[in-house]
């Protein structure tokens, strides 16, 4: 994490061109060498920024109360990791527009993005299996915004989308990330896994970690369309993995929207506002259907 808040860091101030890995790994303090060790490349370097703030997202939908159905989980999670002052102040989100931005003009960046997001996406689907098989909450929907919690993670936590470092940090880049999370983690796909390259930590990484995919994750069972939930619940896994894509979907569009323009975080047109807009599209969703009846 050290060295992708310093790839960050580098990336915002003088801009991802300009910028070498031998560049990223004197700011960090390491030989280049050692920056190797963890990545293929300078665009690899911020992958455990973006995955640490996709598993926050995804540790929120997992830490809400248990008796809101899940169209309010999401919704619940939304809050507690989109909205300025849940763990990142305004000005830090200032830092994930620049970073998300920079996808867009670098097709290697962009590829670590998405491959983070895929990870992402296939934890969100195990969580989700978790809830709907009587784990945690029910499946029923209602409308409506879900209520209090708390959720893992502080000011400071480390990561995109809602889990960007600390203003007392010092230095643009440097206040992105976490102090204390552990190894950097190299953006790379293990054979025969479910995401498509997801952000694997490596060298007991911090957060970038937890959005793995692995095989059979998302309760797909391999090529069998049901899967076995908490307590032997049968879980329809194509309803569930086509809910996790959209919830998802739902979130990183509405970040990327609000990076694109010029509005404030918070406020009608941030990005808090922006996901729950889009996660009324899931408010139809047969969530029943995710359980085999």
């Amino acid at each position: 994490m050290e060295i992708a808040r310093a790839a960050a860091g580098l990336f915002v101030r003088q801009g991802l061109r300009a910028t070498r890995a031998e560049d990223i790994a004197q700011a960090a303090g390491v030989a280049p060498r050692t920056f190797y060790r963890y990545f293929a490349s300078k665009e690899e370097a911020v992958a455990p920024l973006y995955a640490a703030g996709a598993e926050r997202w995804t540790d929120a939908v997992a830490a809400a109360p248990a008796d809101l159905p899940l169209p309010q989980v999401l919704e619940h999670a939304v809050h507690h990791t989109l909205t300025p002052g849940a763990g990142v102040s305004a000005a830090s989100w200032e830092l994930v527009r620049t970073l998300i931005r920079l996808t867009d003009s670098s097709p290697a960046l962009g590829k670590v993005w998405a491959e983070v997001c895929h990870a992402a996406e296939t934890r969100l689907a195990e969580v989700l299996e978790g809830r709907a098989s009587g784990g945690s909450g029910g499946v029923g929907g209602s409308e409506g915004s879900g209520g209090s919690g708390g959720v893992r993670g502080s000011e400071g936590s480390g990561g995109l989308g809602g889990a960007v470092g600390s203003e007392s940090s010092s230095g643009a880049g440097e206040a992105v990330g976490s102090e204390g999370s552990g190894g950097a983690g190299r953006v790379r796909g293990s054979e025969g896994s479910s995401g498509s390259g997801g952000a694997v930590g490596s060298e007991g990484s911090g957060g970038s970690g937890g959005a793995v995919g692995s095989e059979g994750s998302g309760g797909s069972g391999g090529s069998d369309n049901v899967g076995t939930g908490a307590g032997g619940v049968p879980v329809n896994s194509s309803a569930l993995r086509f809910a996790a894509a959209v919830a998802g979907a739902a979130v990183r569009v509405a970040v990327e929207s609000w990076a694109a323009g010029t509005a404030p975080a918070s406020g009608p047109k941030g990005p808090a506002a922006l996901a729950l807009r889009n996660l009324e599209a899931l408010r139809a969703f047969p969530w029943a259907e995710l359980v085999e009846g």
